[in-house]
Protein backbone atom coordinates (compact mmCIF):
# COMPACT_ATOMS: atom_id res chain seq x y z
CA UNK A 1 0.00 0.00 0.00
CA UNK A 2 2.86 2.17 0.47
CA UNK A 3 5.06 3.91 -2.30
CA UNK A 4 8.06 5.31 0.38
CA UNK A 5 10.36 2.82 -1.20
CA UNK A 6 10.63 -0.27 0.73
CA UNK A 7 8.31 0.87 3.21
CA UNK A 8 4.93 -1.13 3.68
CA UNK A 9 1.63 -1.04 5.02
CA UNK A 10 0.02 -4.25 6.26
CA UNK A 11 -3.15 -5.17 7.29
CA UNK A 12 -3.98 -4.08 11.07
CA UNK A 13 -6.69 -4.85 13.80
CA UNK A 14 -8.40 -1.92 12.98
CA UNK A 15 -10.32 -1.06 16.23
CA UNK A 16 -7.45 -1.95 18.32
CA UNK A 17 -4.70 -0.07 16.27
CA UNK A 18 -7.51 2.69 16.33
CA UNK A 19 -8.43 3.46 19.98
CA UNK A 20 -4.54 3.79 20.98
CA UNK A 21 -3.60 5.82 18.21
CA UNK A 22 -6.23 8.15 18.77
CA UNK A 23 -5.85 7.99 22.30
CA UNK A 24 -2.19 8.77 22.36
CA UNK A 25 -2.43 11.76 19.64
CA UNK A 26 -3.72 14.59 22.20
CA UNK A 27 -1.90 12.80 25.09
CA UNK A 28 1.32 13.29 23.17
CA UNK A 29 0.30 16.78 22.21
CA UNK A 30 -0.60 17.82 25.90
CA UNK A 31 2.92 16.58 26.73
CA UNK A 32 5.06 18.68 24.16
CA UNK A 33 2.63 21.96 25.28
CA UNK A 34 3.90 21.70 28.99
CA UNK A 35 8.05 21.49 28.18
CA UNK A 36 8.02 24.06 25.31
CA UNK A 37 10.97 25.73 26.84
CA UNK A 38 12.73 22.59 25.96
CA UNK A 39 12.72 22.92 22.18
CA UNK A 40 13.53 19.52 20.94
CA UNK A 41 11.17 18.03 23.08
CA UNK A 42 8.55 20.08 21.93
CA UNK A 43 9.18 19.51 18.14
CA UNK A 44 9.52 15.56 18.72
CA UNK A 45 6.44 15.56 20.74
CA UNK A 46 4.50 17.47 18.48
CA UNK A 47 5.52 15.63 15.81
CA UNK A 48 4.37 12.22 17.77
CA UNK A 49 1.03 14.04 18.47
CA UNK A 50 0.89 14.12 14.58
CA UNK A 51 2.14 11.10 13.90
CA UNK A 52 -0.45 9.21 16.36
CA UNK A 53 -3.41 11.64 14.86
CA UNK A 54 -2.22 9.73 11.17
CA UNK A 55 -2.14 6.18 12.47
CA UNK A 56 -5.60 6.54 13.60
CA UNK A 57 -6.49 7.08 10.05
CA UNK A 58 -4.71 4.14 8.49
CA UNK A 59 -5.90 1.79 11.67
CA UNK A 60 -9.72 2.93 10.83
CA UNK A 61 -9.04 1.94 7.38
CA UNK A 62 -7.42 -1.59 8.22
CA UNK A 63 -3.94 -0.89 8.14
CA UNK A 64 -1.00 -0.08 9.82
CA UNK A 65 2.39 1.77 9.27
CA UNK A 66 5.86 -0.18 8.76
CA UNK A 67 7.47 3.06 8.75
CA UNK A 68 7.21 7.50 9.08
CA UNK A 69 7.29 7.89 5.64
CA UNK A 70 4.55 4.69 4.31
CA UNK A 71 2.46 7.10 6.66
CA UNK A 72 2.80 10.40 4.52
CA UNK A 73 2.75 8.06 1.52
CA UNK A 74 -0.55 6.54 2.79
CA UNK A 75 -2.23 10.20 4.00
CA UNK A 76 -1.36 11.35 0.23
CA UNK A 77 -2.90 8.38 -1.85
CA UNK A 78 -5.79 7.69 0.71
CA UNK A 79 -6.75 11.40 1.20
CA UNK A 80 -5.19 13.85 -0.77
CA UNK A 81 -5.72 12.74 -3.65
CA UNK A 82 -9.35 11.84 -2.87
CA UNK A 83 -10.03 15.51 -1.56
CA UNK A 84 -10.35 14.23 1.53
CA UNK A 85 -7.47 15.85 3.22
CA UNK A 86 -6.01 19.20 2.14
CA UNK A 87 -2.52 19.07 0.90
CA UNK A 88 -1.15 21.60 3.44
CA UNK A 89 -1.98 19.38 6.51
CA UNK A 90 0.46 16.56 4.43
CA UNK A 91 2.58 19.34 4.19
CA UNK A 92 3.06 19.69 7.58
CA UNK A 93 2.87 16.30 8.85
CA UNK A 94 5.66 15.36 6.63
CA UNK A 95 7.61 18.84 7.23
CA UNK A 96 7.32 17.83 11.14
CA UNK A 97 8.66 13.91 9.92
CA UNK A 98 11.35 15.85 8.38
CA UNK A 99 12.73 17.80 11.18
CA UNK A 100 12.08 15.45 14.18
CA UNK A 101 14.39 13.07 11.47
CA UNK A 102 16.81 15.47 11.25
CA UNK A 103 16.80 16.52 15.12
CA UNK A 104 17.08 12.73 16.35
CA UNK A 105 19.76 11.63 13.90
CA UNK A 106 21.27 14.21 12.37
CA UNK A 107 24.82 16.28 14.22
CA UNK A 108 24.54 19.04 16.01
CA UNK A 109 21.19 20.05 15.74
CA UNK A 110 20.22 22.57 17.65
CA UNK A 111 16.58 23.25 17.67
CA UNK A 112 15.49 27.41 17.65
CA UNK A 113 12.25 28.03 19.50
CA UNK A 114 10.98 29.27 16.28
CA UNK A 115 10.49 25.69 15.03
CA UNK A 116 9.67 24.44 17.97
CA UNK A 117 6.60 26.90 18.43
CA UNK A 118 5.74 26.45 14.34
CA UNK A 119 5.47 22.67 14.74
CA UNK A 120 3.40 23.14 18.04
CA UNK A 121 0.68 24.87 15.99
CA UNK A 122 0.91 22.47 13.35
CA UNK A 123 0.50 19.81 15.39
CA UNK A 124 -2.32 21.40 17.14
CA UNK A 125 -4.21 22.30 13.89
CA UNK A 126 -3.23 18.98 12.38
CA UNK A 127 -4.82 16.74 14.88
CA UNK A 128 -7.51 18.87 15.21
CA UNK A 129 -8.19 18.13 11.52
CA UNK A 130 -7.48 14.49 11.49
CA UNK A 131 -10.40 14.19 15.02
CA UNK A 132 -12.65 15.74 12.53
CA UNK A 133 -12.05 13.23 9.33
CA UNK A 134 -12.24 10.65 12.17
CA UNK A 135 -15.85 11.63 13.99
Amino acid sequence: MCEAGAAQAREARPAQGRAVATDRAPEAQGSCEGVQEFYTGALVLSYSAMFHAARALLFRDGWTEKSHACVVAYLRARYVSRGKLERRYLAMLDAARLERHETLYGLEVTVAREDAELTLRAAREFVSRVAKLIS
